[in-house]
């Protein structure tokens, strides 16, 4: 609880200090920091159905032009990226619209391994986040609340989308009053976020997409298609969003990072 707490002072320390330092002493250098995103490749993105395509063009070479470059082509929603409320809520707020700290959130991370390993479809309920809680304290207000399904194993193959014959989508991802709950007792408040290691926050199966309706109101945000999250604590951590800010954007393809206090 501490070294959190120093980690919100040292991210909130005014300039007299330097960079690196905190009032409470806390050092930034001692921060650690992990990628929460996949390497943004089409040769090993998994794409979601219907979705644009993604394509990585050399338009540059050293020999050629003296510098190197690539040309992107890909939606907004390709690979690790965070979403927007416009994503979801008509006249909800643009990805540019947004205030710095609605990309910087306290991270808890919810590991539903088992569970998503026995029945793809699975749900989280509002008792396994109560048991979460019971083990490892109150989800902070305003949080990211980060399933960990253990999907990013599956990535850049076919099991990641996990279509059936008909062509639905199983995966697994929070229940609807799971989501109600976290907003209605304020740990997504105004600002937060739902973040998974699958598509999104929705169980693949429904396409009406009813938790990202929730989710995406006010400043609240969705992180989708995270990677490494053996190395995300279940609490204590941060996470960082970063990526463009397009001009009405819903959201942006992003390197996302978990900024982790010592101790």
């Amino acid at each position: 609880m501490g070294a959190a707490a120093g980690l919100t002072g040292a991210m909130v320390a005014g300039a007299a200090e330097p960079a690196y330092a905190a009032g409470d002493g806390m050092r930034l250098d001692r921060l650690r920091l992990v990628f929460l995103s996949h390497v943004n490749d089409p040769a090993t993105t998994s794409g979601f159905p219907g979705d644009p395509e993604f394509t990585l063009e050399t338009v540059a070479t050293v020999p050629n032009d003296g510098f190197y470059m690539q040309f992107v082509r890909e939606g907004e929603h390709t690979g690790s990226h965070w979403g927007s409320p416009n994503h979801f809520q008509e006249g909800g707020l643009s990805a540019d619209q947004l205030d710095p700290h609605d990309l910087f959130l306290p991270a808890v991370r919810i590991d539903i391994r088992r569970k998503a390993a026995a029945n793809a479809d699975y749900a989280v309920t509002v008792e396994d986040l109560k048991a979460w809680e019971r083990e490892h304290g109150k989800i902070p207000r305003c949080a990211a609340v980060i399933l960990w399904t253990g999907w990013s194993q599956r990535w850049g193959t076919p099991a990641y989308a996990n279509l059936d014959a008909e062509g639905v989508i199983h995966q697994p991802g929070f229940s609807v009053p799971a989501a109600e709950w976290l907003i209605e007792t304020g740990r997504l408040g105004v600002r937060g976020a739902l973040g998974s290691d699958t598509f999104g926050p929705d169980v693949g199966i429904d396409e009406t997409f009813p938790v990202s309706t929730l989710l995406y109101d006010q400043h609240r945000i969705s992180l989708e298609n995270l990677a490494n999250l053996g190395q995300l604590p279940a609490t204590g951590a941060w996470v960082l969003v970063g990526g463009p800010r397009n001009g009405n954007g819903s959201g942006s393809t992003a390197t996302i990072f978990g900024v982790i206090p010592p101790g």
